[in-house]
């Protein structure tokens, strides 16, 4: 018992059980999200089939238990596939509710209909979170905040403020600029910038096809300060690495970036060892492909297993958050 008082014939969260289990994407992340929280992960298999499909098996009773599922949806798309098998497995084996707990949410930078004849990935990606049975999705800075609306489900966006910011607060660097690399991006280095006590600057650029940039411009000044670029992924690095030396030319004494997933893909890690970036901070809701002495990771899995503690207790979750 947790010392919740129940009425008679009803159980109270206190008396359900928590097990949390890791897919394949996420096996390291979830593990310390288990220690944090303070138990074992669950026991499950994942056999696949000689053409690659997947049949996941709970080896434990699940009945009547909140389950929390910990996987990130990047790239392949069979981590997406295997998170929705597992919710599937889980509402048939009788659980009570069962959590995705996603880090990294995937196709979530397809949240609108910039042009004719494309797809709504996020919106799709959460119908059929709903579909297979998902009764909550937890996540972490989501690219877009819009995306909340597409689910009929509670979800909770965590935010990896909550570990940045102290960190910076560390370095000590003064005088600071906290930089938006979009229009899209201010709101969040806004914030920054005001718990930080910093100026803000904005990266005005203009893409002609997703991860390339034609042009970008600076607005505000960044002469004889430090600056932080601040944003919600890295994948290419083409426009991190770009920002880096447009800041430079402007004078900027030094470039670090605040990022909360490394999606690092294709040329990234080249690009940020080339780049006159000093330091990449990121967290850890993805796993890093290949060490980089320019890359800092900040773990953020003792703020996800506060937030199921959270959950599970009917307590706020809002509290983890910076005001």
């Amino acid at each position: 018992m947790w010392g919740f008082e129940s009425s008679p014939g009803n159980r109270v969260s206190g008396d359900i059980p928590v097990k949390i289990f890791a897919g394949s994407a996420s096996r390291s992340f979830a593990e310390k999200v288990a220690q944090h929280y303070g138990q074992a992960l669950g026991q499950l298999t994942l056999h696949r089939f000689s053409d690659g499909e997947i049949q996941p098996k709970y080896e434990e009773s699940i009945r009547g238990a909140h389950v929390c599922l910990i996987q990130s949806t990047g790239a392949p798309a069979d981590n997406f596939m295997e998170l929705l098998l597992l919710i599937d497995a889980a509402k048939r084996a009788s659980a009570e509710t069962i959590t995705a707990v996603i880090p990294y949410f995937g196709y979530a930078r397809q949240d609108r209909k910039e042009e004719g004849r494309v797809s709504i990935g996020a919106k799709l990606v959460a119908n059929l979170l709903q579909a297979a049975g998902a009764s909550r999705i937890v996540t972490m800075d989501l690219h877009a905040g819009q995306i909340q609306g597409f689910f009929d489900i509670p979800l909770d966006n965590l935010e990896a403020s909550v570990v940045h910011i102290p960190y910076i607060e560390k370095l000590g660097l003064e005088p600071l600029v906290i930089v938006a690399p979009d229009a899209g991006g201010t709101a969040r280095a806004r914030k920054y910038a005001r718990y930080l006590h910093a100026e803000l600057a904005l990266v005005d650029k203009y893409r002609t096809q997703a991860n390339q940039v034609h042009s970008m411009r600076l607005i505000g000044d960044v002469r004889g300060k430090h600056t932080l670029i601040v944003d919600d992924l890295v994948d290419t690095a083409g426009t991190l690495a770009y920002a880096a030396e447009l800041l430079l030319q402007e004078g900027a004494l030094s470039v670090r970036a605040c990022v909360t997933h490394p999606v690092l893909s294709g040329p990234a890690y080249e690009r940020i060892a080339n780049s006159p970036l000093t330091e990449l901070i990121v967290t850890d809701t993805l796993p890093l492909r290949q060490p980089s002495h320019k890359i800092t990771v900040l773990s953020v899995a003792s703020i996800f297993a506060q937030a199921l503690r959270n959950i599970h207790h009917h307590e706020s979750v809002s509290a983890l958050f910076f005001a």
